[in-house]
């Protein structure tokens, strides 16, 4: 941390994921989507990681994604591994032609990138995944037809998780008590596809 508890590039990555997906909702709810990256900068924060450009890129790691927001537009605004850790985390939705890539062909695509990024990407990777796994948990567990929400089906959306999850944790210790929380929750949701 930079010796303070409040920190500006924290605020400004906050005010500015806020903005950019103030329109939007988590999957299957009426939830605001600035919970989620909000949610992802709490896990870390509780995995002991309180770098300050680390936080606010996990706040920012949709931005690029699920948005208009380019990477551009946040080098204006934040230092570059800010930029490079969200440009780590942003999958390519289209190709070159501006057609939409498969779902199989991105997440593909989306391990090998993971895999080959440094620690500090793979950690908010490892938070993304532990905090949407933990609400499909709850949802599911509610009553939910969670299910229903993905354009795949459980098998492919619960192989993706134990994918990523491999090519994040990469046995690293930093990252050891999320990838296996992220575990944890997979199993749970993998009982219930199997019932």
């Amino acid at each position: 941390m930079n010796g303070s508890l409040y920190s500006p590039l924290v605020e400004r990555a906050m005010r500015i994921a806020a903005q950019a997906h103030r329109n939007q909702h988590r999957k299957g709810s009426d939830l605001p989507y600035i919970t989620h990256p909000a949610q992802a900068a709490m896990i870390l924060l509780r995995a002991g990681i309180d770098d300050d450009e680390i936080l606010a890129a996990a706040l920012l790691h949709d931005v690029v994604e699920d948005t208009d927001h380019t990477l551009e537009l946040l080098a204006a605004d934040f230092p570059p591994k800010v930029v490079q850790l969200v440009a780590a985390m942003t999958e390519r939705k289209h190709d070159h032609d501006g057609r939409k890539r498969s779902w199989q062909e991105r997440k593909d695509e989306h391990l090998r990138h993971v895999a080959a990024e440094p620690w500090e990407a793979r950690a908010i990777a490892l938070a993304d995944k532990l905090h949407n796994l933990g609400s499909m948990v709850e949802d599911l567990e509610a009553g939910q037809d969670l299910w229903a929400r993905f354009n795949s089906p459980p098998e492919k959306i619960l192989w993706y998780y134990r994918e990523m999850i491999i090519a994040a944790d990469q046995g690293d210790p930093r990252l050891s008590e999320m990838a296996s929380e992220c575990r944890t929750l997979i199993e749970r949701l993998a009982k219930k596809v199997n019932r």
